[in-house]
């Protein structure tokens, strides 16, 4: 058995395992990632947050990154929906059920963040990405199984059993410390019984990528084909994204509730071609351009845990928490959180990977995650508070903040979410508030928490 003792086991290669792998390798840590697929492999989430710049540059990949020829982002914008377009066959409008909202932009630029030096971040191929910072990590130090299926953890003692299969063959080995990084599979958040889903976010995503399509031509606008663009769709809780992978690759996918998936008997090509029709622009300029893979459906069930981590294991990435993702926060909050799980398993490898070591952990990303969620559940409950805040000046940086994912190390909420709160319990208390109609059912804020 002996052979076998690491010092960490990493269950998922994706990037919160192997960012989580390339701190501990870098501080002479032994250490294995056991992943279950095998890379390059296709992977939705394909959009970076600037903040994602601070762990790429620690762990000495960014040089990497920035050579491997990816799409540079500059910021982001938000495109107007049209009350009057036509919706899909079997979907009936609900009475100003979205909001018709002016266009809005911002560029990273307009705000500096402290260890980031640059005023872009990329877009992202998953597959390459991926399979750039799980070579990292190997190249390290880190040793790295693919096809490699965890079946099971023992957390019983101070030495962890961890067994898998590889090759149709079960096996073990020991670590005294385990990381699950397994994203939405949540290995140890089923094992141990502690995942919460999410009362409200319960989204449906349909998308591809197309080759040649005009990015200036389906925004109706120029100068911000490389943002990440949001389409608006003339329906609650409904958008697109558009995102540039490549020069002439782009990455579409629309985003509704999944029971209006149901209504389409689950034909993605007619579904997505549906709901692009409610963007005359965007299916304009996709009727232009040509399909490059299969329709592919992902699903959105946004969840957190009761715990996020105990005596020898933590959770990061989506293994912790997942969040709608129509910020682009996938991947920003898993290098995130891979980088303070990694410092705290670092600091407490002298004395032993005892819960109490994790305390600073478990504060900060759950603090993180649940105000990034409270920031969506604003946004859901009335998007015309978002368009609002961000072009009044007063805020528009703190907003920015947030979309540059800038806001892990806090201490406290950000205080801009409290204001739209207050602006919020206005419009839902006024029934003659010119934006009272434009309300979308969802919880109150009391019960937003789901995590506690």
């Amino acid at each position: 058995m002996t052979a076998d003792v690491y010092d960490v086991c990493i269950i998922g290669g994706g990037p919160a395992g192997s960012t989580t792998a390339s701190y501990l390798a870098k501080a002479g840590m032994r250490c294995i990632v056991l992943e279950g697929d095998s890379f390059p492999r296709e992977h939705v989430g394909e959009s970076l947050v600037p903040r994602s710049t601070v762990a790429l540059d620690e762990i000495g990949v960014l040089d990497k990154i920035d050579k491997a020829g990816f799409a540079r982002k500059y910021g982001a914008a938000w495109t107007a929906s049209a009350d009057d377009i036509p919706l899909p066959d079997g979907v009936r409008r609900r009475q100003r059920a979205h909001f018709t909202i002016p266009q809005v932009e911002f560029r990273f630029a307009e705000r500096e963040q402290t260890g980031v030096a640059f005023d872009y971040t990329y877009h992202v191929d998953r597959a390459r990405f991926d399979t750039i910072l799980l070579e990292h990590a190997a190249e390290l130090g880190a040793v790295v199984r693919q096809q490699t299926r965890v079946l099971h953890v023992d957390l019983d003692g101070e030495t962890k059993r961890v067994v898998f299969r590889h090759n149709g063959v079960t096996s073990e080995l020991y670590a005294r410390m385990v990381v699950d990084a397994s994203g939405r599979g949540t290995l140890l958040g089923r094992q141990l019984k502690l995942k919460v889903l999410d009362p409200e976010f319960k989204q449906y995503a349909v998308h591809s990528w197309f080759e040649g399509l005009d990015r200036e031509a389906a925004t109706g606008t120029t100068g911000i084909g490389d943002y990440t663009i949001i389409h608006f769709l003339p329906l609650a809780g409904s958008w697109m994204w558009q995102i540039p992978i490549s020069d002439t690759v782009t990455s579409v996918g629309v985003v509704t509730e999944k029971s209006r998936l149901r209504g389409a008997n689950a034909d993605l090509e007619k579904f997505f071609d549906e709901w692009v029709s409610t963007r005359p622009p965007l299916a304009q300029a996709l009727r232009s351009a040509r399909r490059l893979r299969p329709f592919k459906a992902e699903g959105d069930y946004s969840y957190s845990m009761r715990e996020l981590c105990g005596d020898g294991w933590v959770l990061v990435g989506d293994a912790a928490r997942f969040v709608d993702p129509i910020f682009s926060s996938g991947v920003g909050i898993a290098l995130s959180s891979a980088r303070l799980a990694a410092s705290s398993i670092i600091a407490a490898a002298p004395t032993g990977f005892a819960k109490p070591a994790f305390a600073e952990f478990e504060r900060k990303s759950r603090n993180a995650t649940q105000w990034w969620r409270n920031f969506i559940a604003l946004y859901y409950r009335l998007n015309v508070l978002f368009s609002s805040y961000i072009r009044d000046p007063e805020y528009r940086l703190d907003l920015v903040r947030l979309l540059q994912g800038d806001f892990f190390d806090d201490d406290e909420e950000p205080a801009v979410l409290g204001k739209m709160r207050e602006k919020l319990e206005l419009v839902e208390n006024n029934p003659n508030h010119p934006w009272h109609g434009a309300l979308r059912s969802l919880q109150t804020q009391a019960q937003l928490d789901t995590s506690r």
